[in-house]
């Protein structure tokens, strides 16, 4: 039975300017070339970029599973902070948040998601995604998007 994973938060130094990591990360159609689950996803409802209020349909996959989610953005501080919030088939899902610090040898990329699901939200996600233990994969996953994310950075 999944249980309330609450939040996870992962670092990263990366050798890069914080404005070409900024430029990645809220570029959502392409976050699919770095996460291990999400494949990326459009822009909908007239928005095509980031912006606070912007809308985004995700696309995820995690072995022969598959859906869809809707996105919000919630916060948009070029080039420091950027979050938006999950929903799929009408429940809340997560929030999920970008720091990036400017630092000497680049910057420091800070990845949070929090889970914002509730029972019912739980208990299907897990058979939907095919993970039960939610806040470990979704750890997990922050450090394989984060090391691709600082692959193609730093290129």
């Amino acid at each position: 039975m999944p249980t309330d994973a609450g939040s996870e938060t992962v670092s990263r130094q990366i050798a890069a300017p914080p404005e070409r990591v900024w430029s990645l990360v809220t570029d959502l159609p392409r976050m699919g070339e770095w996460s291990p689950e999400n494949t990326g996803g459009t822009w909908v409802r007239g928005a095509t970029g980031p912006a606070v209020g912007a809308r985004f349909k995700g696309t995820n996959e995690n072995g022969k599973k598959r859906w869809s989610t809707e996105v919000k953005v919630v916060a948009f501080d070029a080039p420091r902070s950027f979050e938006f919030d999950v929903t799929a088939a009408g429940f809340r899902v997560a929030r999920w948040s970008y720091a990036i610090e400017a630092t000497s040898g680049g910057c420091q990329v800070t990845e949070t998601w929090t889970d914002q699901r509730g029972w019912l939200a739980r208990t299907l996600g897990g058979t939907v995604s095919g993970v039960g233990d939610r806040g470990s994969h979704n750890r997990a996953g922050m450090e394989r998007t984060l090391d691709g994310l600082a692959t193609t950075a730093e290129s």
